[in-house]
């Protein structure tokens, strides 16, 4: 019998967006609620036969979703709270948005659900709100009518469900708190995942894949025991011939490897991509249950390069020398990767051998199966041949550089407090300033321009001539509503990170290989093909020039090193370390730059350094935090101490890493608050945090536009844990995704809100 293989979940914006562009087009009314659901009908087929073709035996169903799949889980569970049961939407669409964006209209008032990062990824996902066990009930048809849907279409499914487990680890209450994990709460939720896979065995179901990833996360008194209580009534209850695969991803489950495989699952899906050593170690001192196969997680569903077949034969072999039932798999869902490399052939057939996009990694998962039961000389010969070293060869000269640091690169003089007293008289700002995080809406027009420029349909000259339009129109805007701080908007820029790695030597870029980030919004990151310096200054021209276009302080706008690699495709040639400090020294030159030109502000963004803090604890510091802090240390620490160093975080759980956030050495951070709650202004409190701060007073990433009363009653919640002296008062995010006509009014409300509160507190 050929070896089984599986995919634990597949992208679903399809190859071109169409979901996407679908979604966005019924918000703005442009097209029927029908019209969006018979796009997503067209995707799901498209994915499920494209699958089929390439051999895959159990193809994920209910891995799509029009927004986030731990929402859909929430709705699927009952756990909808009653505000937005309230709106009384004619459909559940309309309600499942209302909850991920936020809804202001005729129905009602009401901010989105807390918004999280997805364990290491740079996808988010809903946080689900629950406070009553008795809410909870099967409420929703979804995951049985998308198995019927692949079914009429001659596709039997392998229906996927977010586990019960990582539900209730996600979720909050109204209150924010986590939930207290008891056994009424325990019994409810493991009851409906019953009824799911009993009326899933009535539909015919084969298998039936439960996704734990937060098995991965250590773990807290009773977490265990709660496992056990949540799948001991599941396990005892299966009917039918449906098979239970327990899938667990984004690390291992060492330590609670010998609790999961006594309780007899069918399947038993291991990471051995980002848990190898751990998982394989629990495999031979614990064995496999006589009743389990274990999926093999050897395709990386996180990152593009080509899979080395040698490396993950001797993971199968080493599995199989344990036991004989395994599967080849993919190590996550590849919602995390680009479509295909289809349509990248401008990148050249020597570089495109070595990237395997989603569609690609379906090949590679067949492959290893079609290995692991018999051996191809000539297929393994020609992967091998990609790993042979002679891809890229090393830059010596930013060899030099970076031998060159010494402990002093790292350190900025003098110590922050004295800084902050020279940068208040330096640049005279009122008590509780204003400002932005950076960008400013990208208009299609803006958009349009930027396409007629890389079609050559424009001049740069022209094009030039344009952005100190926009720039000019946004810094009048700015000064008439009264912000503190400006900042140019950013109309120059395709993305954060994108428009930096063009300008530094080192990266490629593709046409079309976008990654859902949130909701509907999407990324195009670039690639780390070799060693990375920088190529030109970047920003100095449009930030020196929006400076002499007023007497504000402007703000110059950069992306940290640590979120550069993050949000990019990194190299596995050498350590992250390496490659950061590689991007720390290119930003470095052009904070050097920005300083030299006269700007006295300067935010250098790391949005994303609590993104790929590992899961475990134990690793935070050894693997991670002991070289990230110090490479954003390395951008800014040769700058004068009058120059105010500003950094920007968002849509992460900053509360047990603050104190190293403190140690960034930055004078100011901005950071994500509005849908946290503001949680984090107790870890700010409690840790006596040195850095001046701005938390979010409202949510960008929703259409609704906050009152000055509602922004006014927030920043008072900060007032409670911070001395005014050190606020700043910020949206949470930057504005490039929003329309103007929400963002101009949100803003003023925050201004007349900051001057009302600073009257009060002066």
């Amino acid at each position: 019998m050929s070896t089984l293989t599986s995919v634990s979940g597949f992208p679903r914006v399809g190859c071109n967006r169409e979901l996407k562009k679908v979604i966005e087009a019924y918000w703005k009314g442009a097209v029927s609620l029908e019209e969006g659901r018979a796009t997503a009908k067209e995707l799901r087929a498209k994915h499920w036969t494209l699958q089929k073709n390439a051999g895959i035996n159990l193809i994920p169903s209910n891995d799509f979703s029009y927004y986030d799949q731990v929402l859909d889980t929430a709705i699927l569970l009952g756990a909808v709270p009653q505000r937005y049961r309230d709106l009384n939407f004619d459909n559940a669409e309309d309600t499942l948005f209302a909850i991920g964006r936020g809804y202001q209209g005729e129905k009602g008032d009401v901010t989105a659900l807390p918004m999280k990062k997805w364990f290491t990824t740079n996808y988010h996902y809903i946080v689900p709100e629950l406070d009553d066990a008795s809410a909870l009930q099967l409420s929703s048809t979804k995951p049985f009518d998308e198995f019927e849907e692949a079914k009429a279409l001659g596709i039997h499914t392998k229906p996927v469900l977010v586990g019960p487990y990582t539900f209730l680890k996600l979720a909050r209450t109204s209150a924010a708190e986590e939930l207290e994990l008891n056994d009424e709460l325990l019994e409810a939720t493991a009851a409906v995942y019953v009824e799911i896979l009993e009326r899933f065995a009535q539909l015919g179901a084969s298998w039936v894949q439960i996704d734990e990833p937060y098995l991965v996360l250590d773990k807290e008194d009773g977490d265990v025991a709660a496992f056990q209580a949540l799948y001991e009534p599941i396990l005892a209850a299966r009917s039918g011939d449906v098979k239970l695969l327990l899938n667990t991803y984004f690390g291992n489950i060492g330590d609670v490897y010998e609790t999961v495989n006594a309780l007899g699952f069918d399947g038993v899906a291991l990471d051995f991509i980002e848990g190898r050593e751990e998982n394989l170690a629990a495999l031979k001192k614990f064995g496999v249950n006589d009743a389990t196969t274990i999926f093999a997680g050897v395709v990386n569903g996180r990152n593009i390069w080509r899979n080395n077949y040698a490396v993950s034969l001797d993971v199968i072999n080493t599995v199989r020398s344990v036991t004989d039932r395994v599967a080849v798999s993919t190590a996550s869902s590849l919602l995390h990767v680009p479509f295909s490399t289809a349509g990248e052939e401008a990148l050249g057939e020597d570089v495109l051998k070595h990237f395997a996009f989603a569609s690609e990694k379906l090949g590679e998962v067949r492959d290893l199966a079609n290995l692991a039961d018999a051996a191809d000389d000539e297929v393994l010969r020609s992967n091998q041949a990609l790993f042979d070293g002679s891809r890229v060869s090393a830059d010596p000269a930013v060899q030099t550089r970076l031998d060159a640091l010494t402990a002093a690169d790292f350190k900025r003089e003098p110590a922050r407090a004295e800084r902050q007293a020279l940068q208040r008289e330096a640049l005279n700002l009122p008590l509780l300033p204003t400002t932005t995080i950076g960008s400013f809406p990208q208009t299609k027009e803006v958009r349009a321009e930027r396409a007629k420029l890389r079609k050559g349909e424009l001049t740069r000259e022209a094009y030039d001539t344009f952005i100190k339009q926009q720039i000019d129109e946004v810094i009048r805007h700015q000064e008439e509503i009264g912000l503190d701080v400006l900042v140019h908007g950013e109309f120059e820029r395709n993305d954060m990170v994108e428009y930096f790695g063009q300008n530094l030597n080192g990266f490629l870029f593709t046409k079309n290989a976008w990654v859902q980030s949130y909701g509907t919004r999407c990324v195009k990151p670039p690639i780390v093909w070799g060693d990375v310096s920088r190529a030109n200054p970047i920003t100095v021209e449009w930030s020196a020039y929006a400076q002499s276009r007023t007497d504000r302080v402007m703000k110059g706008m950069l992306t940290g090193p640590v979120t550069i690699l993050n949000w990019s495709w990194p190299r596995e040639d050498i350590t992250h370390e390496r490659q950061t400090q590689q991007l720390a020294l290119a930003i470095r030159d052009e904070v050097l730059d920005l300083e030299a030109a006269g700007i006295k502000v300067i935010q250098i963004d790391e949005a994303a350094l609590r993104e790929k803090l590992p899961l475990r604890r134990s690793d935070w510091h050894s693997q991670y935090l002991d070289w990230a802090i110090p490479a954003f240390r390395l951008v800014h620490s040769a700058v004068k101490p009058s120059t105010q160093i500003h950094t920007h975080m968002c849509y992460s759980k900053f509360n047990d890493i603050i104190r190293d956030i403190d140690a960034m050495d930055a004078d100011v951070i901005s950071f994500e608050a509005s849908r946290g709650d503001l949680v984090v202004l107790d870890a700010i409190e409690a840790a006596n945090f040195e850095t001046e701060a701005g938390p979010g007073v409202y949510d960008i990433h929703s259409p609704r536009i906050p009152s000055q009363a509602e922004i006014e009653e927030r920043i008072g919640e900060i007032l409670d844990k911070i001395d005014a002296s050190k606020v700043w008062i910020n949206p949470d995010c930057g504005l490039k995704t929003r329309g103007n006509a929400e963002t101009w009014p949100s803003l003023e409300n925050l201004v007349k809100a900051a001057q009302a509160v600073r009257t009060r507190v002066v």
